[in-house]
């Protein structure tokens, strides 16, 4: 029987693992790259094995360095948990030829059905519904658009060896699709080390609905339901719930029974999902992921069952249990990823440290997640941060109860797309289930990205700042890092604070008085207490309780309405600088993997210049403006950091 377990992996999945293994007192190694050394997953474990490196290819992706980390700290069985190695059929061999317990399926059907291009040849012959498609592998580029034309504009490029939204592209026109694969297989290589790509057609308006199901030695598998996940933005999930809304008990039989019969074709055992696009009453095959899914917890949720758990009972050789065999069905669970990215700006990632990272106790939500107070966001590795997960009698309850949760977390110090996520929870087409894989784009990110509070709110939420920076200095906590535009030694005479929220510009000014202050602009605001971390407004006869978090001159500013970053304005500010006014400027750290320009050429406004590579993905950087390239101060496969100039337009 397993007594020890590494996974080779990191962030919330190995702590997720973590969890179940301490709960069955099972011991536990995890594996830490350079930028790793202080990250939650590895004060978790009971042992850690550092992968020298900071890129994915030197640690977790590093089959010999993980093979050797289990093999010095006495591990007897390897969890992948998912990405890195957990669709690798070679590795999964290796492990076991090293004498290991490999907690996944074996790796022949981990070849069958790892393998996007195979698992739809097996399905075809198998007589599932499949999109129409084409295997890249081995084609000129002329053979690539006849196949392109073939299966009808608008088509999908996706990788062959993995999933996640990496090495995916849609394509509308001919003019786009060459530089679209070699995107796609750069980007998959990056991620999976396999850069194998086919195409597909791109249905309109589809559903996408997968079947968690399971497999033992012993001749059972069961489908655990269905898990819905259709809001996506890039190809990738963000919200996902079981059950699917649309799917009823007949569709649902069907759909399992469909799964089922995919992974009995390849003797498949242990966790898996079939994956389907659902459109009109019909469904087609899409894919099948030959490892437990990231969205996992919703089918915990509604099911009762720990999927870790039976992936262990299972690789122990048992069979699975008769509460899995016969799974429950109860009440509604719906998920959300928090992910470290500015939705407004095209969804690119960002980086930095954490101050806070915390969710009402009361909130009644899961949250899984790979970071806490003090964990640096690093630009080698995917930015989700955690995945909150609400389960009610009803799919309207879930969604108000994970909608409150988000709105009340405390993200402090990076910039994520929890307001998003709110939006689309309180959206009436998600609410009506009438939302589908286009639904974030039919919609408009502007609107869905919008912040959660009105401008009336980010003026109180001004004001309680203001009173919280007074109410420190008088307690004597540490002060601001400036002092207040406006402050007067004075101590009656009127107070003026400056702050910036986004682009936006707010002055609060008050006076002192006997027992407290007085908000003089904006009016109609009445203090009723105000500590160095909380302040309590009323205004037009409603009360707001605020807590007030200071980092330097950053004030963060929270409630059960959302929350406000703020940024104190100095008295005496530097000077704006102007230099490279219209220079092309790194919006993140990240690697340079493509430069499309030379000095001397003339570019218009959108133009493609750079292509960077960061946490995983490829992101296209267009010309701010129209001028002459004059510079390129970094070349392909430079490193660069966040506003390093990479090319100089004049």
């Amino acid at each position: 029987m397993i007594r020890r377990i590494l996974v080779a992996n990191r962030g919330e999945i190995a702590r997720r693992v973590f969890r179940t293994c301490a709960r069955l007192r099972i011991e536990t190694v995890a594996v830490y790259s350079d930028t790793d050394a202080a990250a939650p997953h590895v004060a978790d474990a009971d042992d850690a094995v550092h992968l020298h490196g900071k890129e994915a290819a030197e640690t977790y992706l590093n089959e010999v360095a993980i093979l050797r980390a289990a093999a010095e700290s006495g591990a007897d069985a390897i969890h992948p948990g998912y990405g890195f190695l957990s669709e690798n059929a070679a590795f999964a061999q290796a492990v076991i030829e090293a004498g290991l317990t490999w907690i996944g399926p074996p790796p022949h059907a981990m070849a069958a059905m790892g393998s996007k291009i195979e698992a739809k040849r097996l399905m075809e012959a198998a007589g599932v519904p499949c999109v129409p498609g084409a295997d890249l592998a081995g084609l000129t580029d002329n053979e690539i658009r006849e196949e392109a034309l073939r299966i009808g504009y608008p088509v999908l490029i996706k990788a062959s060896a993995g999933g996640g939204g990496k090495g995916m592209r849609t394509v509308v026109s001919e003019n786009d699709l060459i530089s679209a694969v070699e995107g796609a297989r750069r980007e998959a290589e990056g991620a999976f080390g396999d850069g194998t790509v086919f195409i597909e057609n791109l249905l309109t308006g589809p559903r996408h609905i997968e079947i968690q199901i399971f497999g033992d030695d012993h001749g059972n598998i069961v489908s655990l339901h269905e898990r819905e996940c259709s809001i996506q933005r890039r190809h990738q999930k963000i919200i996902e719930e079981s059950p699917s809304p649309v799917v009823t008990e007949p569709m649902r039989r069907r759909m399992g029974e469909a799964a089922t019969a995919a992974a009995r074709a390849v003797d498949y055992v242990g966790a898996g999902t079939v994956e389907f696009l659902y459109q009109d009453g019909d469904f087609f095959f899409l894919e099948m992921n030959t490892r437990l899914q990231v969205e996992h917890p919703v089918t915990e949720m509604v099911t009762g069952l720990d999927l870790v758990e039976l992936q262990i009972t299972v690789a122990n050789g048992l069979a699975l249990p008769g509460e899995a065999l016969d799974p429950a069905l109860v009440g509604h669970a719906i998920e959300a990823r928090i992910y470290a990215e500015d939705p407004s700006n095209g969804f690119l990632p960002v980086t930095g440290m954490i101050h806070d990272f915390s969710f009402p106790p009361d909130s009644g939500v899961r949250v899984d997640t790979g970071v806490e107070p003090g964990t640096r966001v690093s630009v080698h590795f995917d930015p989700m941060l955690a995945k909150v997960i609400a389960h009610a009698p009803n799919r309207k309850q879930a969604a108000i109860d994970l909608a409150s949760a988000l709105r009340q977390a405390r993200i402090h110090n990076t910039m994520t797309n929890r307001d998003l996520l709110v939006r689309i929870l309180e959206h009436p087409v998600f609410l009506a289930a009438d939302a589908d894989t286009g639904f974030i784009e039919s919609t408009g990110v502007a609107t869905l990205a919008a912040p959660l509070l009105s401008s009336d709110e980010v003026d109180l939420w001004a004001v309680a700042a203001a009173l919280a920076d007074r109410a420190s200095r008088l307690e004597g906590s540490p002060a601001p890092r400036t002092i207040p535009p406006g402050f007067r030694n004075v101590g009656t005479d009127r107070q003026t604070i400056e702050y910036m929220y986004g682009d936006r510009r707010l002055e609060v000014v008050y006076a002192n008085r006997r027992g407290g202050a007085t908000v003089l602009e904006p009016g109609g605001v009445t203090v009723s207490t105000a500590t160095p971390s909380s302040v309590s407004l009323q205004q037009d006869g409603a009360v707001r309780e605020l807590s007030v978090s200071r980092y330097g001159d950053v004030r963060f500013v929270d409630s059960e309405a959302g929350s406000a970053r703020l940024v104190e304005l100095s008295r005496y500010p530097a000077p704006d600088s102007t230099a490279n006014v219209g220079s092309l400027h790194a919006p993140m750290p990240g690697r340079v993997v493509r430069v499309e320009v030379e000095v001397g050429d003339t570019v218009a406004p959108g133009a493609v210049l750079v292509v960077l590579e960061a946490m995983k993905m490829e992101h296209t950087l267009r010309s701010p403006r129209d001028g002459l390239v004059t510079e390129i101060k970094h070349r392909v496969g430079d490193q660069v950091e966040t506003n390093d100039i990479l090319i100089v337009i004049e």
